[in-house]
């Protein structure tokens, strides 16, 4: 059998494929605000050509081995001096390499850049507009390079994290910070590992020349916001997904058309349902591809799907311990994923209450994500209402799509919690004693559960999951033992009476409750390291080891990383809590 040789970084431009170049409409103003680097308000269209601005001197830092074998890619490109140009800004390198290789497909010397709109849990926002309008709000330092279809048939459009400023920049800078970069890199190559659906990281290039100014916390700093100024290296990361697209972004063009904002409004906000509906829902769009198939038919189809994937979505969340805490409706990719890690956090001494973010409120907390999720779903759904235009049946139809959400919402979670347990089928009370246990002890949450799947008779056997100084375990143990003890005969007995070989569903456990996550007091030690010192070492060895969160690994790494927070941890700026700055 030969194998097929990996893709050069030329070839891979050769799978040029701008879908949404094609399907969508630029802004009809971009030509007369070239180069389109200062922010303005964009009345129309969906994007704006826009070119990134270079990084200076950049540096290699990491790129994903994983990615790049998904892509075909060989990982000396990493190291193809035109790609590492490519990807930190510098495109005419990459069109001069893909006409060189005689792609077939124009490639453009620009990226682009696109709007969207703003929720805060079902409140539309204008005020974080610079014009007070919803027309300056998007992609302020995000800006998308390049769109390929592999052989495969899988599409993928490749976006720059610190590319420089846009019209949608509201005075920022454009950049990414090291520090923020190596952050993201990490956690979505992380989550993708976890088997969580996520945005991609391709790579990261630091520049060995320009730093940004960012507010930040002093080492030991116990503030709540940062308490400094620091100078830090502006640092690209390469994102990658099969969309950007948002909820906000069908938002900003429901609104539009609600308002009738221009004459083209309605338009627009069907040719990105449309150009969404391809994109992220390629098998449901092929099979809503008849002539007596209506417009109304394809929405209220594909918001069926969203609400589906979305219930998985936040599900893998929770499973591992994760908390988006800004997710908003401009952080809800329309395909199900997760995206724009910028004040998320693993969670470690288990708070249902949870929020790494200082901004984030109680309502983007750890176990409100659900809620969350559905909210953002409901401003989807009311954004495509003006598609349904005057058909009763479709609009009633769509609203029984959203009421229906919850629901299925609590069966996917409840699902997701047996899987935890070990269990056939979810059992509320059993699971709702745990979740007092947990939260009173306090328990440490990835430890907690990966003990637990070796299926433990004795408290004893959890304790190491316990943060025996904190909560109610450390005012009253006696008691709390008795209870853990109490807790572990009944699922035990549930364990049994399902039947099942306690062998197979220790493993099966096991394949739910990771071992290794990228706590936050890791990522501090790598982008410490890199910021300070240079040294990526500490990075590409979490890279590795975060690669495969489910397996025991060594001794060694289990004695660093499979450890507890530790007590000078919490409260800590920048470990337990953190601003948006970025």
């Amino acid at each position: 059998m030969n194998s097929i040789p990996p893709l050069s970084f030329a070839a891979l431009m050769q799978r040029t494929h701008p879908g949404l170049l094609r399907n969508l409409a630029p802004d009809p103003e971009q030509a007369r605000h070239a180069p389109n680097k200062t922010a303005r308000q964009v009345n129309s269209g969906h994007y704006v050509e826009v070119r990134p601005t270079p990084l200076p001197a950049p540096r290699y830092v990491i790129h994903s081995q994983s990615f790049f074998q998904a892509l075909g890619l060989a990982d000396e490109v990493a190291s193809d001096p035109v790609f590492m140009q490519f990807f930190t800004g510098d495109l005419d390198s990459g069109v001069a390499a893909a006409h060189a290789a005689g792609a077939t497909h124009t490639v453009r010397a620009s990226g682009w850049a696109t709007g969207y709109a703003l929720s805060i849990y079902g409140q539309e926002m204008v005020s974080n507009c610079p014009f007070r309008t919803g027309n300056g709000y998007g992609d302020g330092r995000a800006i998308s390079v390049l769109e390929v279809l592999l052989a495969d048939g899988q599409h993928w459009e490749f976006q720059l994290k610190g590319g420089g400023t846009t019209p949608y920049c509201r005075g920022g800078d454009g950049r990414a910070v090291l520090r923020s970069s190596i952050r993201e890199f990490l956690a979505s190559e992380a989550m993708a590992a976890l088997r969580v659906p996520s945005a991609r990281a391709l790579c990261l290039f630091v520049s060995g020349s320009e730093k940004v100014t960012r507010p930040w916390y002093s080492p030991g700093a116990k503030t709540e916001e940062p308490d400094r100024m620091v100078d830090e290296p502006a640092a690209i990361t390469t994102r990658a997904a099969p969309s950007f697209l948002r909820v906000g972004q069908v938002e900003l063009f429901g609104r539009r058309a609600r308002r009738n904002a221009h004459p083209h409004a309605l338009a627009e906000l069907e040719a990105i349902f449309l150009h969404a509906l391809e994109r992220e829902y390629p098998d449901l769009a092929a099979a809503l591809d008849g002539p007596e198939v209506t417009l109304a038919d394809k929405v209220v189809a594909m918001a069926r799907e969203f609400g589906v994937r979305l219930s998985h979505l936040v599900a893998h969340w929770i499973r591992v311990g994760y908390c988006q805490g800004n997710f908003n409706s401009d952080n809800c990719a329309l395909g199900g994923r997760t995206l724009d890690y910028c004040p998320f956090g693993f969670m470690e001494a288990y708070d249902p209450a949870f929020q790494m973010w200082i901004g984030g409120g109680e309502h983007f907390s750890f176990m409100n994500q659900p809620m969350a999720a559905v909210v953002n779903f409901r401003m989807f759904c009311t954004a495509m209402v003006p598609l349904l235009g005057q058909d009763a049946s479709a609009i009633e139809a769509l609203d029984e799509v959203v009421q229906a959400l919850p629901d299925i919402m609590a069966g996917t979670l409840n699902a997701m919690w047996a899987q935890k347990l070990g269990l056939i089928e979810f059992r509320a009370e059993l699971f709702a004693e745990l979740h007092t246990l947990m939260a009173q002890t306090p328990v440490d949450y990835t430890i907690f559960w990966r003990e637990l799947s070796s299926l433990p008779k004795q408290v004893a056997d959890l304790r190491p999951s316990f943060y025996a100084t904190r909560g109610a375990y450390g005012q009253d143990p006696t008691v709390m033992e008795v209870r853990w003890g109490a807790w572990l005969q009944k699922w035990h007995t549930a364990l049994a009476q399902d039947g099942r070989d306690p062998l197979e569903v220790s493993m099966a456990m096991k394949q739910v409750n990771p071992k290794y996550i990228p706590r936050e007091w890791m990522l501090v030690d790598a982008y410490r390291g890199a910021t300070d010192a240079g040294d990526f070492t500490l990075v590409r060895r979490l890279h590795a080891l975060l690669a495969d969160p489910y397996s025991e690994q060594s001794s060694e790494l289990a004695s660093l990383y499979y450890t507890k927070k530790r007590d000078e941890y919490f409260d800590l700026g920048g470990t337990s809590h953190c601003s948006c700055s970025s």
